[in-house]
């Protein structure tokens, strides 16, 4: 679905960036002039205050929403003092939940509608004739218009699938240089099975490949990267998205950063084209081991 843009902006770490409603507005601003205009949320992010955040900036400029599409997610509630009722952590992708959460996205953001609803993560007490009700009593008042799911195998991509009377549109999963799962356990195939484009979250590693990780596996990927760093004369962050960009799934990338510069360096990444030798040594530096 070319719904999203290539690079979508993310705001999970939005209460740890201590950005004033202008800061965000003011970023939201240079997104949207740079062909950022998918802007990712969770109903979870920041205590359930992420989406307060930005709902503030629509509130107060309502005239950004019709030149974006906002993804959010529901299915997880917090063991917080958000939900006292709860010891611990859990998922609940009931009927009630779903259309809870929804309405409450929608009242946080300040938006009449949903672009893309997504299930955040697998949840093993799932009923998938509830979630195909609440998916579709959503997409009939015109609050959603689009679903998708989060972190799913394809065996649960199927199951929620097999009882929709519309097409789910993506799968957003973890995906970079320093995890490259998704490549083996059928994820990404199953999207280009059911010819919908991914969603990468994490494509940085969170960060590892530029802090102080000392792992052996990032090190030898980080070490590759640099040399390539030299050989692409481009940064190692432009290069570990360009592994991405690559791949023939076409994903969208979710960027978890507030830093224009960052931004910037990713929109970079797109024109960058990897030899597919080097791709395969990325792969294989991941992975501690070349292909048979």
């Amino acid at each position: 679905m070319k719904y999203l843009s290539k690079i979508v902006a993310g705001f999970w770490r939005l209460k740890e960036w201590n950005y004033s409603t202008q800061d965000i507005e003011n970023l939201t601003n240079f997104c949207l002039e740079n062909g950022v205009t998918s802007f990712d949320h969770a109903d979870i992010y920041g205590n359930y205050e992420c989406d307060l955040e930005f709902g503030k900036v629509l509130n107060h400029n309502s005239s950004l929403r019709e030149k974006m599409t906002i993804v959010t997610k529901c299915g997880i509630k917090l063991g917080t003092e958000k939900n006292p009722e709860l010891s611990m952590t859990i998922y609940d992708t009931s009927y009630n939940n779903i259309i809870k959460s929804a309405e409450n996205s929608l009242e946080h953001l300040k938006t009449d509608y949903i672009d893309v609803l997504l299930i955040h993560r697998p949840d093993p007490l799932t009923d998938p004739d509830e979630v195909a009700k609440a998916f579709a009593q959503l997409k009939n008042a015109g609050k959603v218009k689009y679903f998708g799911v989060s972190n799913f195998l394809p065996f649960q991509y199927d199951l929620i699938a097999s009882r929709l009377d519309f097409p789910l549109v993506t799968n957003q999963i973890e995906f970079s240089v320093l995890y490259s799962d998704p490549l083996f356990d059928g994820s990404i195939a199953k999207c280009q099975t059911e010819k919908i484009y991914p969603m990468a979250w994490s494509p940085l590693a969170g960060g590892r490949l530029f802090n102080n990780y000392n792992d052996e596996k990032t090190n030898r990927v980080r070490s590759l990267l640099n040399e390539l760093s030299q050989k692409y004369s481009k940064p190692i962050d432009e290069i570990a998205l360009a592994w991405i960009n690559y791949h023939p799934a076409d994903f969208h990338i979710v960027l978890g950063t507030g830093k224009i510069e960052r931004i910037k360096s990713a929109l970079n990444s797109l024109a960058i084209k990897l030899d597919r030798e080097d791709w395969y040594k990325i792969l294989a530096a991941s992975r501690g081991e070349r292909l048979p």
